[in-house]
């Protein structure tokens, strides 16, 4: 269960984090829709779980393996975004969510 300090700054890393992506979208891909979808942080506000979708997905692995590439400038310009807000920056994670693929293929086979 998450506090409610926790999901405040969840809330704030995904607003600043899919802004981020969005101005430097070019640089992960052309042609690729990258949204944040869920922010998990850790209680001490240490490491930050970032799950995006990606659009169209072939290019999904391609585009993550960018981004964790780009982690400490994405981190350091996320710092300057939200530096007055948080006292520690939290160390960033990248995953793939996957549910829209998920529930796509759930209803193929419903039909």
């Amino acid at each position: 269960m998450d506090s409610t300090r926790q999901q405040k700054v969840a809330r704030l890393i995904q607003k600043d984090m899919a802004e981020l992506l969005r101005s430097r979208s070019r640089q992960f891909g052309k042609g690729v829709i990258i949204s944040v979808t869920v922010v998990r942080i850790t209680p001490d506000m240490g490491m930050a779980k970032i799950y995006l979708s990606v659009f169209p997905s072939a290019q999904c692995q391609d585009v993550i393996d960018r981004i964790e590439k780009a982690t400490v400038s994405l981190r350091y310009d996320l710092g300057k975004l939200v530096g007055k807000q948080l006292r520690i920056i939290p160390e960033l994670r990248f995953y793939i969510d996957d549910s829209l693929d998920y529930s796509e293929r759930i209803d193929d086979l419903l039909k």
